[in-house]
């Protein structure tokens, strides 16, 4: 069976850092599944389709080449062959992709791509459906969460640090928006798979969840 760790949970549980560091530490192949509709929500949004109908975006899909690479400094992401900047993680982009990842057509396009990523070669897939729908046979499955107002506080934090100009109570109501919206959704909402280990992060250390997550690992894989 390939060797798959399946990490999902909402925007703002610390689900990129994790994966990256663990891709990184043992030079597993990196999945950001969140990206993939962040980047076709920027096609989306490029051609002026977000609020097209669910086939039409869905077919944006096909001329799409995304790869991953991950350096000391974090994950370079690839859009046919150019590094994508600050524009995917921005809250437009998030909400964008929040929506269109509602529609059935747009996560079957995915799907594929998906479950092939990386070959046969050991995978870290981070997400909000990994466990559930993509890779529902992996041995591990970890599902991160943390309350909204955490959340909030710390996506307040990171954008000042970048020095945009934000409103926490703004904030705090899109992430709410967002959760409801992928909770209740008719096509893979957001739950943790029935045998995945869930972590609240909220009042957990980057390297607590880190060191749990290792002992999670080491009881499921062989490294020799």
């Amino acid at each position: 069976m390939r060797k798959v760790i399946t990490v999902d949970g909402p925007s703002g549980v610390g689900k990129g850092t994790l994966c990256q560091t663990l891709a990184r530490e043992r030079g597993w192949a990196y999945l950001d599944s969140g990206a993939l509709y962040r980047l076709l929500a920027l096609q989306a949004l490029a051609a002026d389709k977000v609020d097209a109908p669910a086939a039409e975006i869905a077919a944006l899909v096909g001329a799409m080449q995304i790869d991953f690479r991950l350096g000391e400094r974090g994950c370079t992401v690839l859009l046919n062959g150019a590094p994508v900047g600050g524009e995917l993680r921005t809250e437009r982009c998030g909400n964008a992709a929040s929506k269109i990842a509602a529609y059935p057509e747009v996560r079957a396009a995915l799907l594929d791509f998906q479950r092939g990523f990386g070959g046969e070669a050991p995978l870290i897939a981070d997400g909000r459906d990994m466990g559930t729908v993509v890779f529902p046979d992996a041995p591990l499955k970890l599902f991160l969460t943390a309350s909204a107002e955490i959340r909030a506080e710390r996506r307040y934090k990171q954008l000042l640090a970048q020095g945009e100009s934000v409103n926490l109570r703004a904030i705090y109501a899109e992430i709410a928006e967002r959760d409801a919206r992928d909770r209740s959704r008719s096509v893979a909402p957001l739950i943790p798979a029935s045998d995945a280990v869930v972590i609240d992060t909220g009042n957990l250390s980057i390297s607590d969840v880190q060191q749990r997550v290792s002992a999670e690992i080491a009881a499921r894989f062989s490294f020799s």
